[in-house]
């Protein structure tokens, strides 16, 4: 007999909480709720996760010893990083809150808190999250990509990529501009902890290269030696 799929199940959440009681009393509250979770019990550890891994929520402590919580959101969405994010914290002040929301967070819960509070506050803002519109074609210059159709053109030619090559456009095409290290990318595209002894993202720039920057000007997949990789229209172009 097949168990039966909970509604929240395969849902991904970050916490980021310095309290021990706290992030496990969660970790342990949401997990049996049946979403998947990962704890970063400092503000360096958590701020790495949101932006190296990909999470349907963010639940994160305002008060940690290293990086505060205003930091860590404020860095995400200068990041261009949507992630719905739900502030914990001892702070009730209206000022507080208030600060929280117009840095981008979604929601606010003071402690001490019910569990069954914030279940029913992270279950709306996931609610929320798929009631947007799906996202449009994504483009830069003459390169389009469609993630509902999951088709790939330039200049109006369309180009067959591997489902792996598919993968990495669309990182290099969300994260526009911005030069993604190594390690991100193998993060993301390979789930796997990079290796500098390998060149298998290396050969698999080449080839997307190969595929949509060849036969076309300008130009741009660029690389930023000692750091990564970048999609965007060079300067000048």
């Amino acid at each position: 007999m097949c168990p039966v799929r909970r509604p929240d199940s395969g849902m991904k959440i970050l916490i980021v909480e310095d309290e021990q009681k706290i992030g496990d009393y969660l970790r342990q509250g949401l997990g049996e709720a049946g979403f998947v979770v990962d704890l970063a019990r400092n503000g360096l550890d958590g701020h790495h996760l949101a932006m190296t891994g990909e999470y349907d929520l963010i639940i994160l402590d305002v008060m940690l010893p290293d990086v505060d919580g205003w930091k860590i959101l404020e860095g995400l969405r200068a990041a261009g990083n949507r992630t719905p994010v739900l502030f914990l914290t001892a702070r009730d002040a209206v000022e507080d809150r208030v600060r929280g929301l117009e840095l981008g967070a979604d929601d606010y819960l003071v402690k001490p808190f019910a569990f069954a509070e914030l279940l029913a506050r992270v279950r709306t803002l996931l609610r929320r999250r798929e009631r947007e519109p799906v996202e449009s074609v994504l483009r830069v210059a003459d390169l389009e990509l469609d993630p509902l159709k999951r088709r790939v053109s330039r200049a109006g030619r369309s180009i067959r990529l591997t489902a792996r090559e598919y993968a990495l456009l669309e990182l290099l095409l969300r994260r526009r501009g911005e030069v993604l290290p190594r390690s991100l990318i193998a993060s993301q595209v390979w789930d796997m902890n990079f290796d500098s002894d390998t060149n298998v993202i290396d050969v698999a720039i080449r080839r997307l290269r190969a595929k949509i920057d060849d036969d076309f000007e300008p130009k741009l997949i660029q690389t930023v030696r000692g750091m990564g990789y970048m999609l965007d229209v060079p300067d000048g172009a």
